[in-house]
Parts: C-alpha cells; structure tokens; sequence
C-alpha cells in the first residue's frame, strides 16, 4: 500500500552556485559523510550532485514530517548501482527514482507498507 510520494526538480546551476560560495561546507549541510564519498568518486560532478539533492528532497515529502532533515535521509547505491534510500525499514519501502540532464535534477520517492 503506497503511504507516501514525492518529487522535487533543481537547477543544476543552483546547486553549482552553492558548491561555488560555500564549497565542502555546502556537502556537509545536505549529505552524509558516505554521501560525500560517493560524490567525490563521481569527481563532484554537479549533475549527480542536484539528482541527490532532489532526492532527499522527495523522499521529504513523500513522508511529510516536520523535522525531518537532510541527514536523516542518506541516499545510497545497491549492489547493481541503483540509487535507494538507507531508511528503508522493516515495515516501509522506499522506491526511489533519480534522473539529471546537463541542466535539471529530479527525483521521485514512492513509500510502500510493506504487507
């Protein structure tokens, strides 16, 4: 049974701005440090920076808690490189989609209760 959806879309131009004037400090407002890892494997690339973005954005309002902030959401890969969310629980699943082009990242969460 879906509880749950959210999308979000950025520029990625804003994201490149914000890594510009505030730089590590920046990654280390929004991501984990495992995030950041994997952001630094990807040689920082600005793209895959706003595809992340959006999607803890999403997975934001797929849950609609107050209080719930950027490092509660750790987006992660799986074995086969697909993009999940480390909150995935025993009870909920969260369907995570992430897409980017030169110029936009976007996101879609989808959460289930799991039966």
């Amino acid at each position: 049974m879906i509880i749950g959806n959210g999308i979000d879309i950025i520029e990625v131009a804003r994201i490149k701005d914000m890594f510009q004037r505030w730089g590590r400090d920046f990654l280390k407002r929004i991501f984990t440090d495992k995030e950041i890892e994997i952001v630094e494997k990807r040689n920082y690339s600005f793209e895959h920076i706003a595809g992340r973005f959006a999607a803890k954005e999403a997975v934001m309002k797929a849950f609609s808690l107050k209080g719930l902030g950027f490092h509660d959401i750790e987006i992660v890969n799986d074995d086969r490189g697909k993009p999940c969310c480390s909150m995935n629980s025993n009870d909920l699943k969260i369907n995570l989609s992430i897409s980017h082009t030169r110029d936009y990242g976007v996101a879609s969460a989808i959460i289930e209760k799991k039966a």
